[in-house]
Protein backbone atom coordinates (compact mmCIF):
# COMPACT_ATOMS: atom_id res chain seq x y z
CA UNK A 1 0.00 0.00 0.00
CA UNK A 2 1.22 3.47 -0.76
CA UNK A 3 1.53 5.95 2.58
CA UNK A 4 2.76 8.84 3.51
CA UNK A 5 6.00 8.85 5.74
CA UNK A 6 4.09 9.92 8.89
CA UNK A 7 1.64 7.07 8.12
CA UNK A 8 4.79 4.81 8.25
CA UNK A 9 5.46 5.79 11.67
CA UNK A 10 2.45 4.73 12.91
CA UNK A 11 2.05 1.27 11.03
CA UNK A 12 5.43 0.79 12.18
CA UNK A 13 4.79 1.28 15.81
CA UNK A 14 1.71 -0.72 15.92
CA UNK A 15 3.82 -3.66 14.03
CA UNK A 16 5.91 -3.36 17.43
CA UNK A 17 2.79 -3.48 19.49
CA UNK A 18 3.21 0.57 21.09
CA UNK A 19 -0.13 1.53 22.73
CA UNK A 20 1.56 4.66 24.33
CA UNK A 21 4.00 7.26 23.52
CA UNK A 22 4.77 10.29 25.78
CA UNK A 23 5.74 13.90 23.73
CA UNK A 24 5.53 17.18 22.87
CA UNK A 25 3.88 18.31 19.55
CA UNK A 26 5.82 21.41 17.45
CA UNK A 27 5.85 22.50 13.85
CA UNK A 28 8.32 19.54 12.65
CA UNK A 29 6.80 16.59 13.93
CA UNK A 30 2.93 17.68 13.24
CA UNK A 31 2.38 15.13 10.19
CA UNK A 32 3.14 12.57 12.96
CA UNK A 33 0.81 14.27 15.09
CA UNK A 34 -1.93 14.55 12.42
CA UNK A 35 -1.76 10.82 11.89
CA UNK A 36 -1.46 10.17 15.82
CA UNK A 37 -5.05 11.79 16.28
CA UNK A 38 -6.04 9.54 13.19
CA UNK A 39 -5.32 6.85 15.38
CA UNK A 40 -6.26 7.35 18.55
CA UNK A 41 -7.63 4.26 19.29
CA UNK A 42 -4.76 2.44 18.78
CA UNK A 43 -1.58 4.72 20.52
CA UNK A 44 -2.57 6.72 23.37
CA UNK A 45 -0.32 10.28 23.56
CA UNK A 46 0.33 11.36 26.75
CA UNK A 47 0.78 14.95 26.87
CA UNK A 48 3.97 16.28 29.31
CA UNK A 49 4.93 19.72 30.40
CA UNK A 50 8.14 19.53 28.21
CA UNK A 51 10.72 17.10 26.36
CA UNK A 52 12.64 16.28 29.28
CA UNK A 53 9.40 15.22 31.46
CA UNK A 54 8.37 13.02 28.55
CA UNK A 55 11.79 11.27 27.90
CA UNK A 56 12.24 10.95 31.86
CA UNK A 57 8.37 9.11 31.59
CA UNK A 58 8.83 6.76 28.58
CA UNK A 59 12.27 5.88 30.47
CA UNK A 60 10.23 4.89 33.67
CA UNK A 61 6.88 3.32 31.54
CA UNK A 62 10.37 1.26 30.01
CA UNK A 63 11.86 -0.01 33.32
CA UNK A 64 8.33 -1.29 34.56
CA UNK A 65 6.51 -2.46 31.92
CA UNK A 66 10.38 -4.37 30.32
CA UNK A 67 9.17 -2.79 26.93
CA UNK A 68 10.34 0.15 25.09
CA UNK A 69 9.20 3.35 25.67
CA UNK A 70 8.65 5.74 23.00
CA UNK A 71 8.99 9.59 22.94
CA UNK A 72 8.68 12.09 19.97
CA UNK A 73 9.60 15.57 19.94
CA UNK A 74 10.06 18.50 17.39
CA UNK A 75 13.28 20.07 15.78
CA UNK A 76 15.99 22.55 17.57
CA UNK A 77 14.92 22.87 21.82
CA UNK A 78 12.20 19.32 21.38
CA UNK A 79 15.87 17.53 20.30
CA UNK A 80 17.54 19.26 22.78
CA UNK A 81 15.15 18.52 25.55
CA UNK A 82 15.24 14.96 25.00
CA UNK A 83 19.14 14.90 25.86
CA UNK A 84 19.36 14.78 29.83
CA UNK A 85 16.58 12.36 29.45
CA UNK A 86 18.23 10.08 26.71
CA UNK A 87 21.62 9.89 29.07
CA UNK A 88 19.74 9.32 31.93
CA UNK A 89 18.60 5.73 29.94
CA UNK A 90 21.88 5.28 28.27
CA UNK A 91 23.56 5.46 32.07
CA UNK A 92 21.02 2.68 32.83
CA UNK A 93 20.88 0.62 30.11
CA UNK A 94 16.97 1.29 29.50
CA UNK A 95 15.26 0.82 25.82
CA UNK A 96 13.82 3.60 24.48
CA UNK A 97 13.19 5.09 20.79
CA UNK A 98 13.23 8.81 20.85
CA UNK A 99 11.59 10.29 17.13
CA UNK A 100 12.27 14.12 16.14
CA UNK A 101 11.55 15.79 13.78
CA UNK A 102 13.80 18.20 11.66
CA UNK A 103 13.60 20.86 8.85
CA UNK A 104 13.19 19.93 5.33
CA UNK A 105 15.87 18.07 3.47
CA UNK A 106 15.80 21.54 1.23
CA UNK A 107 16.82 23.57 3.95
CA UNK A 108 19.15 21.25 5.90
CA UNK A 109 22.51 23.08 6.57
CA UNK A 110 21.17 26.76 6.21
CA UNK A 111 20.98 27.22 9.97
CA UNK A 112 16.85 27.30 9.75
CA UNK A 113 14.47 27.91 12.30
CA UNK A 114 14.60 25.24 14.65
CA UNK A 115 17.71 23.11 12.63
CA UNK A 116 19.54 21.23 14.66
CA UNK A 117 22.24 17.84 13.96
CA UNK A 118 20.47 15.90 16.54
CA UNK A 119 21.84 12.73 15.14
CA UNK A 120 25.43 14.51 16.37
CA UNK A 121 23.85 15.99 19.39
CA UNK A 122 22.97 12.67 21.02
CA UNK A 123 25.96 9.89 19.42
CA UNK A 124 27.20 10.12 22.91
CA UNK A 125 24.24 9.40 25.35
CA UNK A 126 22.62 6.63 22.77
CA UNK A 127 23.21 3.40 21.02
CA UNK A 128 22.72 4.29 18.03
CA UNK A 129 21.05 7.30 16.24
CA UNK A 130 19.53 7.39 12.95
CA UNK A 131 19.30 10.70 9.88
CA UNK A 132 16.41 9.45 7.88
CA UNK A 133 16.91 10.72 4.27
CA UNK A 134 14.89 8.36 2.38
CA UNK A 135 11.33 7.53 3.19
CA UNK A 136 11.68 4.11 1.46
CA UNK A 137 14.18 3.28 4.06
CA UNK A 138 11.99 4.59 7.22
CA UNK A 139 10.23 1.62 7.80
CA UNK A 140 13.37 -0.54 8.53
CA UNK A 141 15.35 2.08 10.24
CA UNK A 142 12.39 2.20 12.54
CA UNK A 143 12.11 -1.78 13.04
CA UNK A 144 16.11 -1.53 13.44
CA UNK A 145 16.05 1.53 16.17
CA UNK A 146 13.08 -1.40 18.43
CA UNK A 147 15.35 -4.09 17.77
CA UNK A 148 19.03 -2.24 18.84
CA UNK A 149 17.54 -0.48 21.98
CA UNK A 150 16.17 -4.32 23.05
CA UNK A 151 19.18 -6.00 21.89
CA UNK A 152 21.95 -7.27 24.37
CA UNK A 153 22.86 -4.34 26.36
CA UNK A 154 20.05 -2.11 26.23
CA UNK A 155 19.59 1.29 25.56
CA UNK A 156 17.85 4.45 23.97
CA UNK A 157 18.11 4.69 20.21
CA UNK A 158 17.12 8.18 18.33
CA UNK A 159 15.56 8.24 14.63
CA UNK A 160 15.40 12.20 13.27
CA UNK A 161 13.17 12.39 10.74
CA UNK A 162 13.30 15.56 8.33
CA UNK A 163 9.50 16.99 8.00
CA UNK A 164 9.59 16.20 4.16
CA UNK A 165 10.54 12.82 4.75
CA UNK A 166 7.29 12.66 6.49
CA UNK A 167 5.07 13.82 3.81
CA UNK A 168 6.42 11.85 0.88
CA UNK A 169 4.98 8.74 -0.26
CA UNK A 170 6.07 5.15 -0.39
CA UNK A 171 5.05 1.70 -0.68
CA UNK A 172 4.32 0.02 2.50
CA UNK A 173 4.43 -3.83 3.17
CA UNK A 174 3.61 -4.85 6.94
CA UNK A 175 5.97 -7.19 9.00
CA UNK A 176 5.69 -9.11 11.91
CA UNK A 177 6.87 -7.71 15.22
CA UNK A 178 10.84 -8.15 15.15
CA UNK A 179 12.51 -9.86 17.82
CA UNK A 180 15.33 -9.05 19.37
CA UNK A 181 18.94 -10.48 18.32
CA UNK A 182 19.70 -13.48 20.25
CA UNK A 183 22.03 -12.76 23.21
CA UNK A 184 25.09 -14.50 22.95
CA UNK A 185 25.95 -17.51 24.46
CA UNK A 186 27.54 -17.30 27.42
CA UNK A 187 30.76 -19.50 26.56
CA UNK A 188 30.75 -23.14 28.46
CA UNK A 189 34.24 -23.51 29.53
CA UNK A 190 33.52 -20.18 31.42
CA UNK A 191 30.82 -21.25 33.25
CA UNK A 192 32.37 -24.70 34.38
CA UNK A 193 35.02 -22.71 35.57
CA UNK A 194 32.43 -20.49 37.51
CA UNK A 195 31.13 -23.45 38.82
CA UNK A 196 34.20 -25.28 40.45
CA UNK A 197 34.91 -21.84 41.70
CA UNK A 198 31.82 -21.56 43.78
CA UNK A 199 31.57 -24.93 44.70
CA UNK A 200 35.20 -24.43 46.59
CA UNK A 201 33.37 -21.20 47.89
CA UNK A 202 32.93 -20.99 52.03
CA UNK A 203 32.33 -17.73 51.88
CA UNK A 204 29.95 -16.84 48.57
CA UNK A 205 28.58 -13.48 48.02
CA UNK A 206 26.29 -12.77 45.16
CA UNK A 207 26.65 -8.82 43.88
CA UNK A 208 23.52 -8.00 41.88
CA UNK A 209 23.24 -5.16 39.58
CA UNK A 210 20.72 -3.88 37.02
CA UNK A 211 21.67 -6.30 34.37
CA UNK A 212 19.67 -8.86 36.78
CA UNK A 213 16.69 -6.71 36.48
CA UNK A 214 16.61 -5.75 32.58
CA UNK A 215 17.46 -9.73 31.48
CA UNK A 216 14.46 -10.42 33.82
CA UNK A 217 16.88 -13.27 35.82
CA UNK A 218 15.88 -12.23 39.37
CA UNK A 219 13.90 -15.80 40.25
CA UNK A 220 17.67 -17.41 38.57
CA UNK A 221 19.39 -14.97 41.27
CA UNK A 222 17.52 -16.51 43.95
CA UNK A 223 17.60 -20.19 42.96
CA UNK A 224 21.35 -19.70 42.65
CA UNK A 225 21.68 -17.86 46.01
CA UNK A 226 19.35 -20.74 48.20
CA UNK A 227 21.42 -23.24 45.81
CA UNK A 228 24.58 -22.29 46.80
CA UNK A 229 24.47 -20.47 50.57
CA UNK A 230 25.27 -16.98 49.11
CA UNK A 231 24.08 -14.27 50.61
CA UNK A 232 22.92 -11.23 48.28
CA UNK A 233 24.33 -7.81 48.21
CA UNK A 234 23.05 -5.18 45.79
CA UNK A 235 24.17 -2.28 43.31
CA UNK A 236 21.85 0.84 43.31
CA UNK A 237 20.56 -0.76 40.27
CA UNK A 238 20.12 -4.23 41.23
CA UNK A 239 17.39 -3.28 44.23
CA UNK A 240 14.09 -5.24 43.38
CA UNK A 241 15.85 -8.11 41.98
CA UNK A 242 14.97 -9.74 45.34
CA UNK A 243 12.54 -9.58 48.31
CA UNK A 244 13.52 -7.82 50.82
CA UNK A 245 12.14 -10.40 53.48
CA UNK A 246 14.07 -13.46 51.96
CA UNK A 247 17.20 -14.82 54.55
CA UNK A 248 19.73 -14.08 52.08
CA UNK A 249 19.05 -10.66 50.89
CA UNK A 250 21.45 -8.21 52.19
CA UNK A 251 20.71 -4.77 51.02
CA UNK A 252 22.63 -2.32 48.79
CA UNK A 253 26.40 -1.85 49.27
CA UNK A 254 28.53 0.93 48.92
CA UNK A 255 29.11 4.26 49.44
CA UNK A 256 25.46 4.83 50.62
CA UNK A 257 24.45 2.03 51.81
CA UNK A 258 23.99 -0.63 54.41
CA UNK A 259 27.10 -1.01 56.42
CA UNK A 260 26.21 -4.65 57.01
CA UNK A 261 25.91 -5.14 53.45
CA UNK A 262 29.25 -3.50 52.42
CA UNK A 263 30.80 -5.36 55.41
CA UNK A 264 29.26 -9.41 54.36
CA UNK A 265 30.56 -8.17 51.20
CA UNK A 266 33.99 -7.36 52.37
CA UNK A 267 34.14 -10.88 54.28
CA UNK A 268 33.84 -12.69 51.34
CA UNK A 269 35.65 -15.40 49.46
CA UNK A 270 33.76 -15.40 46.49
CA UNK A 271 31.90 -12.63 44.47
CA UNK A 272 29.40 -13.36 41.86
CA UNK A 273 29.40 -10.25 40.25
CA UNK A 274 26.48 -10.07 38.20
CA UNK A 275 25.06 -7.59 35.73
CA UNK A 276 27.17 -4.81 37.38
CA UNK A 277 29.54 -2.70 36.41
CA UNK A 278 31.42 -1.88 39.31
CA UNK A 279 30.79 1.70 39.59
CA UNK A 280 32.68 3.54 41.85
CA UNK A 281 29.74 4.07 44.58
CA UNK A 282 29.90 0.61 44.93
CA UNK A 283 32.98 -0.37 45.38
CA UNK A 284 34.58 2.45 46.75
CA UNK A 285 38.87 2.03 46.27
CA UNK A 286 39.19 -0.52 44.12
CA UNK A 287 42.56 -1.70 45.49
CA UNK A 288 40.46 -2.46 48.32
CA UNK A 289 37.43 -3.92 47.31
CA UNK A 290 36.49 -7.80 48.40
CA UNK A 291 40.50 -8.20 49.07
CA UNK A 292 39.64 -11.43 50.12
CA UNK A 293 37.30 -12.95 47.01
CA UNK A 294 37.90 -14.18 43.92
CA UNK A 295 35.50 -12.35 41.52
CA UNK A 296 33.27 -14.41 38.47
CA UNK A 297 32.28 -11.36 36.88
CA UNK A 298 28.66 -12.22 34.57
CA UNK A 299 27.54 -9.58 32.15
CA UNK A 300 25.94 -8.72 28.51
CA UNK A 301 28.56 -6.50 27.68
CA UNK A 302 32.07 -7.57 27.48
CA UNK A 303 33.30 -4.25 27.75
CA UNK A 304 32.62 -3.63 31.00
CA UNK A 305 35.01 -6.90 31.47
CA UNK A 306 38.62 -5.30 33.10
CA UNK A 307 37.18 -1.87 32.95
CA UNK A 308 37.52 -1.18 36.36
CA UNK A 309 37.97 -4.25 38.40
CA UNK A 310 39.51 -7.51 36.89
CA UNK A 311 37.77 -10.88 37.58
CA UNK A 312 39.04 -14.35 38.03
CA UNK A 313 36.24 -15.52 35.58
CA UNK A 314 34.43 -13.57 32.82
CA UNK A 315 31.19 -14.63 31.76
CA UNK A 316 30.02 -12.65 28.65
CA UNK A 317 26.28 -13.50 26.90
CA UNK A 318 23.24 -13.84 28.32
CA UNK A 319 22.66 -13.84 32.24
CA UNK A 320 19.46 -15.36 31.85
CA UNK A 321 20.84 -18.24 30.65
CA UNK A 322 24.58 -18.32 32.41
CA UNK A 323 22.44 -17.67 36.17
CA UNK A 324 20.31 -20.96 35.06
CA UNK A 325 23.08 -23.18 33.98
CA UNK A 326 25.01 -22.17 37.13
CA UNK A 327 22.30 -22.81 39.46
CA UNK A 328 21.50 -26.45 37.65
CA UNK A 329 25.59 -26.77 38.06
CA UNK A 330 26.74 -25.94 41.22
CA UNK A 331 26.05 -28.13 44.43
CA UNK A 332 23.52 -27.80 47.27
CA UNK A 333 25.78 -26.01 49.85
CA UNK A 334 24.17 -25.38 54.04
CA UNK A 335 27.21 -23.36 55.28
CA UNK A 336 26.53 -22.41 59.16
CA UNK A 337 29.63 -21.60 60.19
CA UNK A 338 29.07 -18.44 57.30
CA UNK A 339 25.54 -17.91 58.16
CA UNK A 340 26.61 -17.59 61.50
CA UNK A 341 29.61 -15.24 61.13
CA UNK A 342 26.98 -13.06 58.70
CA UNK A 343 24.47 -12.56 61.40
CA UNK A 344 27.18 -11.14 63.47
CA UNK A 345 28.10 -8.31 61.46
CA UNK A 346 24.17 -7.73 60.84
CA UNK A 347 24.07 -7.95 64.88
CA UNK A 348 27.05 -5.13 64.67
CA UNK A 349 26.18 -2.99 61.79
CA UNK A 350 23.00 -3.56 60.80
CA UNK A 351 19.97 -0.93 60.62
CA UNK A 352 18.57 -0.26 63.96
CA UNK A 353 15.05 -0.64 64.49
CA UNK A 354 12.63 2.63 63.45
CA UNK A 355 11.15 5.12 66.74
CA UNK A 356 8.27 6.72 65.72
CA UNK A 357 8.91 9.11 68.41
CA UNK A 358 11.24 11.03 65.40
CA UNK A 359 10.18 12.45 62.02
CA UNK A 360 13.01 11.07 60.52
CA UNK A 361 13.91 9.68 56.65
CA UNK A 362 13.86 5.88 58.15
CA UNK A 363 10.66 6.31 60.00
CA UNK A 364 8.93 8.15 57.14
CA UNK A 365 9.98 5.70 54.59
CA UNK A 366 9.93 2.35 56.79
CA UNK A 367 5.70 3.63 57.44
CA UNK A 368 5.03 4.90 54.18
CA UNK A 369 6.21 1.26 53.28
CA UNK A 370 3.96 -0.53 55.50
CA UNK A 371 1.16 1.73 54.55
CA UNK A 372 1.24 1.28 50.72
CA UNK A 373 0.06 -1.99 48.61
CA UNK A 374 3.15 -4.56 48.18
CA UNK A 375 4.48 -4.28 45.32
CA UNK A 376 3.25 -0.79 44.49
CA UNK A 377 6.27 1.20 41.96
CA UNK A 378 8.58 3.65 43.71
CA UNK A 379 10.80 6.65 41.74
CA UNK A 380 13.11 8.35 43.44
CA UNK A 381 14.68 11.62 42.68
CA UNK A 382 18.55 12.50 43.18
CA UNK A 383 20.06 13.04 46.67
CA UNK A 384 19.73 12.15 50.38
CA UNK A 385 16.60 11.15 49.76
CA UNK A 386 17.28 8.74 47.33
CA UNK A 387 19.69 6.95 49.61
CA UNK A 388 17.41 6.30 52.09
CA UNK A 389 14.82 5.00 49.59
CA UNK A 390 17.50 2.84 48.58
CA UNK A 391 18.03 1.75 52.48
CA UNK A 392 14.85 1.62 53.64
CA UNK A 393 12.43 0.77 51.08
CA UNK A 394 11.63 -3.08 51.26
CA UNK A 395 11.26 -4.04 47.63
CA UNK A 396 9.14 -7.32 47.51
CA UNK A 397 9.16 -7.84 43.45
CA UNK A 398 11.52 -6.41 40.35
CA UNK A 399 11.11 -3.83 38.18
CA UNK A 400 9.22 -1.90 41.06
CA UNK A 401 12.28 0.29 41.77
CA UNK A 402 12.64 3.87 39.17
CA UNK A 403 15.61 5.65 39.93
CA UNK A 404 18.66 7.53 37.84
CA UNK A 405 21.53 5.39 39.08
CA UNK A 406 24.06 6.11 36.77
CA UNK A 407 23.74 9.53 35.29
CA UNK A 408 22.68 11.17 38.55
CA UNK A 409 19.63 13.10 37.19
CA UNK A 410 17.61 15.71 39.55
CA UNK A 411 14.44 16.11 37.96
CA UNK A 412 13.94 12.19 36.61
CA UNK A 413 11.39 11.06 39.65
CA UNK A 414 8.38 12.73 38.79
CA UNK A 415 8.49 12.18 34.64
CA UNK A 416 9.63 8.15 35.52
CA UNK A 417 6.58 8.35 38.42
CA UNK A 418 4.60 9.62 35.65
CA UNK A 419 5.57 6.52 33.19
CA UNK A 420 4.99 3.81 35.31
CA UNK A 421 1.92 4.87 37.01
CA UNK A 422 0.74 4.59 33.23
CA UNK A 423 1.98 1.29 32.93
CA UNK A 424 1.06 0.14 35.46
CA UNK A 425 -2.20 1.79 35.76
CA UNK A 426 -2.06 1.35 39.95
CA UNK A 427 -0.81 4.27 42.28
CA UNK A 428 2.93 5.01 42.22
CA UNK A 429 5.07 6.83 44.65
CA UNK A 430 7.60 9.18 44.14
CA UNK A 431 10.07 10.00 47.04
CA UNK A 432 12.03 13.61 46.20
CA UNK A 433 13.32 16.36 47.82
CA UNK A 434 12.62 20.18 47.74
CA UNK A 435 15.54 20.75 45.63
CA UNK A 436 15.03 17.81 42.82
CA UNK A 437 11.19 18.13 43.27
CA UNK A 438 11.65 21.93 41.73
CA UNK A 439 13.25 21.17 38.96
CA UNK A 440 10.23 19.19 36.97
CA UNK A 441 7.30 19.64 39.39
CA UNK A 442 5.97 21.51 35.95
CA UNK A 443 5.13 17.76 35.14
CA UNK A 444 2.41 17.29 37.90
CA UNK A 445 0.15 19.15 35.71
CA UNK A 446 1.01 16.13 33.45
CA UNK A 447 -0.20 13.77 36.06
CA UNK A 448 -3.36 15.90 37.03
CA UNK A 449 -4.30 16.49 33.41
CA UNK A 450 -4.58 12.70 32.79
CA UNK A 451 -5.73 12.02 36.63
CA UNK A 452 -2.47 9.44 37.11
CA UNK A 453 -2.54 8.33 40.84
CA UNK A 454 0.94 9.62 41.58
CA UNK A 455 1.80 10.23 45.33
CA UNK A 456 4.85 12.79 45.66
CA UNK A 457 6.66 12.31 49.22
CA UNK A 458 8.58 15.26 49.19
CA UNK A 459 11.40 14.66 52.25
CA UNK A 460 11.58 18.98 52.75
CA UNK A 461 14.83 19.75 54.70
CA UNK A 462 14.86 23.30 53.10
CA UNK A 463 18.95 22.91 51.50
CA UNK A 464 20.28 20.56 48.62
CA UNK A 465 20.74 18.07 51.43
CA UNK A 466 23.50 16.25 49.88
CA UNK A 467 25.80 18.59 48.75
CA UNK A 468 25.39 20.45 52.44
CA UNK A 469 26.03 16.77 53.77
CA UNK A 470 29.70 16.38 51.31
CA UNK A 471 30.32 20.02 52.33
CA UNK A 472 30.21 19.15 55.44
CA UNK A 473 32.53 16.34 55.65
CA UNK A 474 34.68 17.17 52.95
CA UNK A 475 35.05 20.98 52.32
CA UNK A 476 35.65 21.88 56.11
CA UNK A 477 31.87 22.65 56.94
CA UNK A 478 32.00 25.97 54.15
CA UNK A 479 28.02 25.03 53.36
CA UNK A 480 27.75 27.62 50.23
CA UNK A 481 25.00 28.19 47.77
CA UNK A 482 22.97 25.05 49.41
CA UNK A 483 19.78 27.30 51.28
CA UNK A 484 16.42 26.63 49.52
CA UNK A 485 14.53 28.53 52.50
CA UNK A 486 11.46 27.81 53.92
CA UNK A 487 9.15 29.97 51.80
CA UNK A 488 7.82 27.91 49.20
CA UNK A 489 4.33 26.35 49.63
CA UNK A 490 4.06 23.10 48.16
CA UNK A 491 0.64 22.17 49.39
CA UNK A 492 -0.70 25.61 47.87
CA UNK A 493 1.87 24.60 44.56
CA UNK A 494 -0.37 21.20 44.55
CA UNK A 495 -3.38 23.13 44.29
CA UNK A 496 -2.64 25.66 41.61
CA UNK A 497 -1.62 22.41 39.47
CA UNK A 498 -4.97 20.61 40.22
CA UNK A 499 -3.50 18.22 42.40
CA UNK A 500 -3.97 17.48 46.33
CA UNK A 501 -1.90 18.64 49.02
CA UNK A 502 -0.86 17.82 52.24
CA UNK A 503 1.75 18.47 55.13
CA UNK A 504 3.00 16.02 57.76
CA UNK A 505 5.28 16.89 60.42
CA UNK A 506 5.23 14.22 62.72
CA UNK A 507 4.26 10.29 62.07
CA UNK A 508 0.99 10.89 63.50
CA UNK A 509 0.31 13.69 60.54
CA UNK A 510 2.26 11.34 57.84
CA UNK A 511 0.01 8.04 59.08
CA UNK A 512 -3.68 10.34 58.52
CA UNK A 513 -2.85 11.52 54.84
CA UNK A 514 -0.86 8.65 53.63
CA UNK A 515 -4.20 6.58 54.03
CA UNK A 516 -6.12 9.80 52.39
CA UNK A 517 -3.94 9.88 49.60
CA UNK A 518 -4.48 6.26 48.65
CA UNK A 519 -8.34 6.77 48.66
CA UNK A 520 -7.74 10.47 46.84
CA UNK A 521 -8.12 10.01 42.86
CA UNK A 522 -5.26 11.96 40.94
CA UNK A 523 -1.79 12.91 41.89
CA UNK A 524 -0.99 13.91 45.67
CA UNK A 525 1.74 15.87 47.23
CA UNK A 526 2.78 15.43 51.04
CA UNK A 527 5.05 17.99 52.34
CA UNK A 528 7.05 16.09 54.57
CA UNK A 529 8.92 18.94 57.01
CA UNK A 530 12.24 17.45 58.06
CA UNK A 531 15.50 18.75 60.08
CA UNK A 532 17.64 20.18 57.74
CA UNK A 533 20.52 18.34 59.85
CA UNK A 534 19.68 15.01 59.06
CA UNK A 535 22.20 12.80 56.49
CA UNK A 536 22.63 9.81 54.82
CA UNK A 537 24.91 8.03 57.07
CA UNK A 538 27.32 5.84 57.72
CA UNK A 539 28.61 6.96 54.19
CA UNK A 540 31.76 5.57 52.83
CA UNK A 541 34.35 8.56 51.64
CA UNK A 542 35.41 8.63 47.84
CA UNK A 543 37.58 6.16 46.94
CA UNK A 544 37.38 4.73 50.65
CA UNK A 545 36.92 1.34 51.82
CA UNK A 546 34.92 -0.41 54.67
CA UNK A 547 38.00 0.39 57.43
CA UNK A 548 37.33 4.34 57.05
CA UNK A 549 33.27 4.32 56.57
CA UNK A 550 31.97 7.78 58.55
CA UNK A 551 29.30 6.76 60.64
CA UNK A 552 28.74 10.16 62.67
Amino acid sequence: MLLTGSQIIIEVLKEQKVDVIFGYPGGHVLSIYDELFKNQDRIKHILTADEQGASHAADGYSRVSGEVGVVIATSGPGATNLVTGLATAFSDSIPMVAITGNVPLRLSGTDSFQEIDAMSLTVAVTKHSFFVRNVEKLADTMRDAFRIAKSGRPGPVLIDIPHDVQKELCTFETKEKQQKDENEQPPIEEMNKAVEMINQAKRPVIYCGGGVINSNSAEEIKKLAEKCDAYVVFSMMGLSAMSAEHPKYLGMAGMYGRQDASRVMAQADLVIATGVRFAERGTGDKEKFVEKAKIIHLDIDISEHGKIINADTEITGDLKTALKYLEENVEQKHNTQWSEEVEKIKQTYGEKPADKKFFRPKEIIETINKIVPKGTAVATDVGQHQMWTAKYYSFSKPRTWLTSGGFGTMGFGMGAAIGAAVATKQKTLLFTGDGSFCMNMNEVITASRNNLPVIVVILNNGNLGMIKQLQTFFYGGNCFSIDLGNKTDFVKLADAFGATGYRAKNMEDLEIVMKKALQDIGPVIIDCIISPEENTLPMMPPNGSVNNIITK
